[in-house]
């Protein structure tokens, strides 16, 4: 561990002087992919700095402990060797955790997609909950938010919501999000306050730039037609919605939630190549020996993966039997507990498939 430390520590070092390089800073395509290195290696550095600090302070405790003569300055110094050691061997699991490789795609942007599923109106009606427990959620992280496609219910649901996040670390933080999601609770529709279980469904994917895939022109079959609103209401005067159908795979992508014909295509093509590269990558896991819970390894939406139960404030997600009596809270963005979790079992996974 310590040589694979010393050459990240090295690394750093070399791609903190490549940053100040002018022929560096003029080539913004390699500047951004070595300041996001730079950034990621920072947490290892600072890591391997703390672990270093640990263990002078541990060696002189024990040196001190060794030397003095007062018993119970000895006493003293032995407690703290002993609590030291205690520090040092969190820290070193923690480098460990470093040192494990990265997924590419954990730094990447994501287009998520939220479906109302089993339930009718009350499923939109948990849908846009689901909704704004992300953008919620968003906020707290500064990341940044933009609908691609939605279609709402008549009771102002989704029945259906695209949406792009950028920031730092969204796909890292977010990609265990996939999957089907069940609430339990008395809808707004139910006169005689009986308890309902209705579902959505939620897709992470990671937002593919051009360069990760190719698609060809001859590939693609692109109809416009006029945008329209609830109850087929028109909402503009000229054809600026968009589809765009993949020929090659049948993947189909709608957008009109822009004025403009040329923005709904961009738009539209950013969710197309998402769900190619999250197809490819699908494929690609599948054929591992190794399989791993996460969206990319299975590529399987189906399975409930977290139970929202308004009644005794309760949240439930069954892949790490986490369960939390704060859903009022959740509801509102406070995913950091579930997120933090979710990352820590994938981790533990992806250590043990490595032993």
């Amino acid at each position: 561990m310590t040589d694979k430390l010393e050459a990240r520590e090295r690394r750093y070092q070399e791609i903190e002087k490549l940053l100040s390089d002018p022929g560096v800073t003029s080539d913004q395509k390699r500047y951004r992919d070595l300041s996001r290195e730079f950034s990621e290696l920072s947490e290892v550095v600072a890591a391997l700095m703390e672990f270093r600090r640990l263990e002078d302070e541990r060696d002189q405790a024990r040196s001190m402990a060794e030397a003095e003569e007062d018993s119970e300055l000895k006493a003293l110094a032995r407690d703290e060797a002993k609590a030291l050691d205690e520090q040092l061997a969190a820290n070193e699991a923690a480098l460990k955790a470093l040192l494990m490789p990265r997924d590419p795609f954990d730094a990447k942007n994501v287009i998520m997609e939220i479906r109302a599923g089993t339930g009718g109106e009350e499923a939109a009606l948990f849908a846009a909950d689901l909704y704004r427990m992300y953008t919620r959620f968003a906020e707290t992280k500064r990341w940044k938010v933009e609908v691609i496609d939605s279609n709402t219910s008549e009771l102002g649901g989704f029945k259906e919501v695209i949406f792009s996040l950028s920031g730092k670390g969204v796909y890292g933080d977010l990609r265990y999000e996939s999957g089907g999601h069940r609430v339990q609770r008395v809808p707004v529709t139910e006169a005689n306050g009986r308890i309902q279980t209705s579902a959505a469904t939620v897709a992470v994917l990671p937002e593919a730039e051009e360069t990760d895939v190719v698609i060809a022109d001859k590939d693609l079959k692109i109809d416009v037609f006029r945008s329209s609103g609830p109850g087929g209401q028109s909402v503009n005067t000229t054809d600026s919605a968009v589809r765009i159908t993949h020929l090659p795979s049948g993947t189909v992508v709608t957008c009109q939630d822009e004025k403009s014909q040329l923005k709904n295509k961009q738009k539209a093509m950013k969710v197309l190549r998402s769900r190619i590269l999250e197809h490819e990558e699908a494929k690609k896991a599948a054929a591992q020996a190794a399989e791993r819970k996460t969206q990319v390894g299975s590529g399987d939406r189906s399975d409930r993966v977290r139970t929202y139960n308004f009644p005794q404030n309760r949240l439930t997600d069954h892949r790490v039997n986490l369960t939390l009596y704060n859903l009022d809270r959740v509801m509102e963005g406070d995913l950091a507990e579930i997120v933090e979790a979710l990352k820590l079992n994938a981790q533990h996974e992806r250590m043990g498939d490595d032993e």
